[in-house]
């Protein structure tokens, strides 16, 4: 079989120009790869944001340190206040308690308040704000409303004068509610008998 011979009028493609044609593939090809691999990119970064966001709303940001003490009115029989102790937990973002709310919950009588912060004495509403003593502030003796690293907060709920009523062996719940991360439930029961002073969990 003879292969045909190239005439005068048959022309073949020249180096320069299959270069260009090859560049010209090349390109697209590029350009193609940049935007898919763009759109990966970002669909991956927006994974990775949802998830820290859903991790960090399900975890709780704070734990309790120490015991929690109760004090006691013998003559209604009743708790008058609880006080206990809160510190960041580990990896955990600072919280503002000016955004912090405790819920307080009697299952017996289906009372139920929300109470906010407030850290000065002089202007403290025990029927509607909990008190916070800083055992330790890294501001010193000038501390600001946020609860950071390193930092202890002494919390004191008062709740006879909230309007709850919590008799020998009830069962109650406060929960604090910071305004980032989950929920942080405290379930306690009060004693068969109430003193003056009592240790509800250590």
């Amino acid at each position: 079989m003879k292969w045909p011979r190239f005439g005068k009028d048959m022309k073949g493609f020249t180096g320069l120009e299959a270069a260009i044609v090859l560049i010209s593939f090349v390109t697209v090809a590029a350009v193609f790869s940049y935007v898919l691999l763009g759109a990966g990119f970002f669909a991956t970064q927006k994974g990775q944001e949802t998830v820290h966001t859903g991790v960090k709303q399900a975890t709780s940001s704070m734990e309790l340190v120490g015991s929690i003490v109760a004090t006691g009115d013998t003559s209604s029989n009743q708790i008058e206040n609880v006080t206990f102790t809160l510190q960041l937990a580990a990896g955990g973002q600072p919280i503002d308690l000016n955004k912090t709310i405790i819920t307080v919950l009697v299952p017996a009588d289906g009372s139920y308040k929300e109470l906010t912060y407030e850290k000065n004495t002089t202007g403290l509403n025990k029927a509607t704000e909990y008190y916070v003593n800083w055992v330790y502030s890294l501001q010193g003796s000038n501390p600001d409303n946020y609860l950071e690293e390193f930092e202890k907060a002494e919390v004191t709920v008062y709740l006879k004068d909230a309007g709850f009523s919590i008799d020998p062996n009830d069962d109650f719940i406060i929960e604090v509610k910071p305004p980032v991360g989950a929920s942080y439930p405290i379930e306690l029961k009060a004693p068969p008998s109430i003193d003056d002073v009592m240790v509800l969990l250590k």
